[in-house]
């Protein structure tokens, strides 16, 4: 794969580069208006989605940082983005072009004021592992085979500036109004600043290594401070593959059903026991080892959840509540999701959109074990997504509502089911974690 030489840093070259690709967007919407003109439209708007698709990841590509992570999260909203997005923006995960070798000790170098082979016995500058906010390369101390992770320059200090840059799309996508809206992106920033402080992720990935070890065919790798720095983290080399190129070949219903137990219990504890979750759930997170053992990787995105959050989100996952329209709209103005200001055309709509959401997406908790394998499910979701991303009337309504906790916690939700399916996951005991 080609590497990259140099990053762009400052405000200015990073806001060039993307005015540079919104002209190469602008040149496809041209070429589509000519190609519907002489083929069907929907095979014109399938070519305008890829190449879009492509022109905009090659740029984010190229900004790493939280520019490239915004690519990362929205590949996960298979329900709201076309699939040629989904497909493209999915490489964020853990495949982009890593920094060349001599970029690479510089910013060692910069990072931890030594070179790394004055730390390590060996150190293979050339990395194995690529992706939004960081870069993974092998080292070897005392005989132990070690990843040392390193932050590509630059990323922590450009993301107030790149958020900026996105936000436009973001409030015309998610139909975002109101001058409260900030709020959502000020959560957004905060969470990827705490993801470019390597110190905190060290601490958080050793606290949920040390809280959920006992729960089984699950494994964490060890972390070395000795090592690592507030922009590099040294680890046990895990070996192991990406849990997406796992699937692809594996036929073993219980090795899916073992993994997926393993996932779910890891999720389902950390939420309601330890009220934090690894908020960050897509494939390039989790490597499966030989023995089908699920390894858990990367917890620089942590969310804490609040009591007052906490209890109606979950009371709203119990059909008793949900079929209750005096506590179903109750718990709708607890999490923000109705307003006081709300018209009442607007309360009328919202809770009839939230009630047939929330009675499909809270379907796994409503029985003992789950299917996770069942297109059914799925395709229900995504439907009643791209039903609801097309809707003019939501469309036409103010899109800021909700608790600013909603963004990682559905985010987290959303995540845990794609990876479960992906899985094809049968006969999962949805309430297991009780027993660990």
């Amino acid at each position: 794969m080609k590497t990259i030489d140099s990053i762009p840093i400052t405000k200015i070259s990073r806001a060039s580069k993307l005015v540079t690709t919104g002209a190469k967007v602008g040149v496809n919407y041209l070429k589509y208006y000519g190609d519907k003109m002489v083929n069907s439209k929907t095979d014109a708007k399938e070519r305008l989605n890829q190449n879009n698709a492509e022109d905009i990841y090659d740029s984010l590509k190229t900004l790493k940082g939280s520019a490239l992570k915004v690519a990362q999260m929205l590949s996960m909203e298979k329900s709201i983005l076309p699939q040629a997005y989904v497909e493209k923006f999915s490489l964020s995960q853990f495949s982009v072009p890593p920094l060349s070798p001599p970029l690479v000790i510089k910013t060692f170098k910069k990072y931890f004021g030594k070179h790394p082979e004055d730390l390590f016995d060996t150190f293979n500058a050339t990395s194995v592992n690529a992706a939004s906010i960081g870069q993974v390369h092998i080292a070897e101390k005392n005989g132990k085979k070690l990843a040392v992770k390193i932050q590509y320059p630059g990323v922590a200090e450009s993301i107030a500036s790149d958020l900026a840059l996105v936000k436009p799309i973001a409030i015309k996508m998610f139909n975002i109004k109101g001058k409260d809206s900030d709020k959502y992106f000020k959560e957004v920033e905060n969470k990827l600043t705490e993801e470019t402080n390597y110190i905190l992720e060290i601490a958080q990935s050793k606290e949920i290594a040390e809280a959920c070890h006992h729960i089984p065919n699950l494994k964490f790798p060890k972390y070395y401070e000795e090592f690592s720095s507030e922009r590099i983290i040294t680890m046990d080399y895990m070996e192991g593959e990406h849990l997406s190129e796992f699937v692809v070949h594996n036929t073993d219903q219980d090795k899916s059903n073992k993994l997926g137990q393993a996932l779910w219990d890891f999720y389902m504890y950390q939420i309601h026991q330890l009220r934090k979750v690894h908020a960050d759930p897509h494939p390039g997170n989790f490597l499966i080892s030989e023995e089908a053992n699920l390894i858990a990787l990367d917890f620089g995105c942590m969310k804490i959840i609040p009591e007052d959050f906490y209890s109606p989100y979950f009371e709203l996952a119990n059909p008793e509540c949900i079929n209750d329209p005096k506590r179903f709209t109750e718990k709708l103005y607890e999490l923000e999701i109705l307003r006081q200001d709300d018209s009442e055309e607007e309360i009328t709509f919202f809770s009839a959109m939230f009630h047939e959401l929330l009675s499909l997406f809270t379907q796994p908790f409503h029985a003992e074990t789950f299917d996770f394998s069942d297109p059914t499910f799925f395709n229900q979701i995504t439907e009643m997504g791209q039903r609801y991303s097309k809707s003019t009337e939501l469309r036409n309504m103010n899109g800021n509502r909700g608790s600013t906790h909603f963004i990682y916690i559905n985010r987290t939700f959303f995540g845990l089911y794609n990876l479960m399916f992906d899985l094809k996951a049968q006969d999962i005991k949805i309430n297991n974690f009780k027993n660990l």
